[in-house]
């Protein structure tokens, strides 16, 4: 629930800036704005607002024709609508879904959309997504303003990284540290993923023990990844169908190698039984070495309700603990995984401006360059809806959380609406191009029809995410 509601306000939130950013600049150049609703009002609205004869004049739960407010055409009507999809701002005399064919077959006024010239309907239609991407830019910069920003820097890593099965198959090995990506030292781990799964970089230096070696990604390694990750959480997705109280794991690509050094022991549970202790460094699970966290995870995950034995390391001396584990294969401890100095930067108010704009930019450069992997058969396979995307946010509350993934989606929300699609912004922004550059306007019927082919592209499109979510709860 706790999901639910920040995806419900986030996206209300990002919904309502967008269209403002269209209202604003439709406003500037003193074109009307009939209609402005958060959420759709098919047949009827939870609420209407519109001031005429010098007052506001309020509706709840009210039928959308009203023949007194329909003679204020001049005035915006404001609403809440009862279909939580969105919202939209229905600008007089623009070729979209808010008007009918007979709208259109009127001549054109001076307070429309369509009489004006092609660089303020560039603008109007722009606004939105300038909005949407300098409100991103605005979030960021409150963020590192108020909360500074923490990273691990991968060369404090200094116990090298666990790599999973498929980047071994490219060539390294456990405890390997990366040098270098195509000649450049990574960040952090971040930094690691988008080089060699997100932008395809292929030459990779590494440090293992004492010897400099250099490795070759495989071409297909991006598409590989998502196909792995698709068989783990299906694997995954299953576990939880058998068992509700499962609690689902994440695929890990590669991680910082942390030795198993229990922080403290639940009470009551495996581990206190066996008289474990804080400070007890688990070595080996069935005589199977586990030298790192994820290692001893991934061990404990193939005995469940099962009698295990845990060697491991107490004051220098090897012992050994027998425990029954339950259906989760926990034993009952938390480890100790901060072991790494993190480095901690604070902004003040000015400094914090160019450090979000960066760090926005950022996220949208790693966001355009993952978008080739989508037009793969693994890519398409990882789209997701309402549900993925509600996933996203934490399942407890967090406003730190809540406002950096609103920021992560407006970023996405301002690209999406870029891409050249009848019915979205950026369709209406390539047709406005062409007539800048070739000095004829294309026809009301001809935007009409690209536009209703677009928004059948759309709802496909939104089927089709969401069709993966609802799959992935049964299969």
């Amino acid at each position: 629930m706790i999901q639910a509601l920040q995806l419900i306000l986030a996206l209300s939130f990002l919904v309502l800036i967008h269209e403002l950013g269209h209202f604003t600049f439709a406003r500037i150049f003193k074109v009307r704005v009939e209609k402005f609703y958060m959420f759709f009002n098919p047949k009827f609205s939870i609420l209407r607002v519109k001031k005429f004869d010098g007052k506001w004049h309020v509706k709840f739960f009210a039928k959308n024709d009203d023949e007194e407010w329909n003679q204020h055409p001049e005035q915006t009507e404001w609403g809440i609508g009862w279909l939580p999809f969105g919202g939209y701002c229905a600008i007089a005399g623009m070729v979209d879904e808010t008007h009918s064919k007979d709208d259109l077959a009127k001549e054109p006024q001076e307070w429309e959309f369509r009489s004006k010239p092609a660089w303020q309907r560039l603008l109007i239609i722009l606004g939105g997504i300038l909005v949407n991407f300098i409100g991103a830019l605005v979030i960021f910069t409150m963020l590192l303003w108020h909360w500074g920003q923490d990273t691990l820097p991968l060369r404090n890593v200094t116990n090298g990284l666990y790599y999973s099965e498929i980047l071994q198959q490219e060539g390294f090995e456990q405890q390997d540290k990366i040098l270098t990506i195509n000649g450049e030292e990574p960040e952090d781990l971040s930094a690691v993923i988008q080089s060699i799964i997100i932008e395809g970089k292929r030459d990779v230096v590494v440090l293992r023990g004492t010897d400099t070696l250099a490795l070759q990604m495989s071409e297909d390694l991006g598409t590989r990844y998502l196909a792995m990750q698709n068989a783990f959480d299906k694997n995954e997705r299953e576990k939880k169908r058998a068992d509700k109280n499962y609690n689902k794991r994440r695929f890990v690509l590669v991680a910082e190698w942390i030795p198993c050094v229990i922080d403290s022991v639940f009470p009551d549970n495996a581990a206190a039984l066996a008289g474990m202790q804080k400070g007890d460094s688990i070595v080996a699970v069935n005589g199977v070495s586990t030298p790192c966290n994820i290692l001893m995870t991934e061990e404990l995950q193939k005995h469940p309700c099962d009698s295990i034995t845990l060697d491991f390391y107490r004051g220098g001396e090897l012992q050994k603990a027998h425990l029954f584990i339950g259906d989760q294969a926990l034993i009952g401890v938390a480890m100790k995984w901060n072991i790494f100095e993190f480095e901690h930067t604070d902004y003040n108010f000015w400094q914090a401006i160019p450090a979000g704009i960066k760090y926005g930019w950022n996220i949208l450069a790693m966001y355009v360059k993952q978008f080739r992997l989508v037009f793969t058969k693994e890519g398409a396979q990882s789209l997701g809806g309402f549900g993925a995307i509600g996933g996203m946010f934490p399942s407890t509350w967090s406003w730190y959380a809540f406002w950096h993934m609103t920021a992560f989606l407006s970023v996405i929300l301002a690209f999406m609406n870029f891409l050249p699609i009848p019915a979205l912004d950026g369709g209406y922004i390539l047709f406005l191009l062409v007539e800048m550059i070739t000095r004829r306007k294309p026809s009301d019927r001809f935007l009409e029809i690209a536009n209703e082919i677009g928004f059948w592209v759309l709802i496909a499109l939104l089927i089709f995410a969401n069709g993966n979510d609802i799959f992935k709860l049964f299969f």
